[in-house]
C-alpha cells in the first residue's frame, strides 16, 4: 500500500545552508545504496522554506534505517524555527512527468 507524506517547514535562517547539505547527503546516499520501495523529492522553496514529498511504495519507511538520513534527523530540531513543521500525508491524483524527469537525470 502506497503512503505519501508532505513534510514542510522553516529553517532558521543561519543554518538553512546546512540544512540543504544534510538533505543533499541524503540523496547521494539513496541514490548509491538505493534501498528500494522508496521515492523521495526535497525542495527549497524560499531560501529558508523546505518541502520534502516522501513515497512508500509498500508502506515501510524506509529512511530511518540511512545513516545519512539520522544525521539529518539529529539536529534537526534546532535548525527550525519552532512551530513551522508540519507533515501532512497525502493521497496521488495525478502526475506528469515527475518520474520521468527523475529516470533522465538518473540515466546521464
Amino acid at each position: 500500500m502506497q503512503k505519501i507524506n508532505i513534510v514542510r517547514y522553516q529553517a532558521r535562517p543561519e543554518r538553512a545552508d546546512e540544512n540543504q547539505r544534510l538533505i543533499e547527503d541524503v540523496m547521494a546516499e539513496l541514490g548509491r545504496d538505493d534501498p528500494g520501495g522508496v521515492r523521495y523529492a526535497a525542495f527549497r522553496l524560499d531560501g529558508d522554506t523546505f518541502l520534502h514529498i516522501v513515497v512508500s511504495e509498500d508502506g515501510r519507511d524506509v529512511l530511518p534505517s540511512v545513516p545519512a538520513f539520522q544525521e539529518f534527523q539529529r539536529e534537526l530540531g534546532d535548525r527550525l524555527v519552532p512551530g513551522t513543521l508540519s507533515r501532512t500525508p497525502a493521497a496521488q491524483v495525478g502526475a506528469y512527468g515527475f518520474a520521468a524527469a527523475e529516470a533522465a537525470a538518473t540515466a546521464g
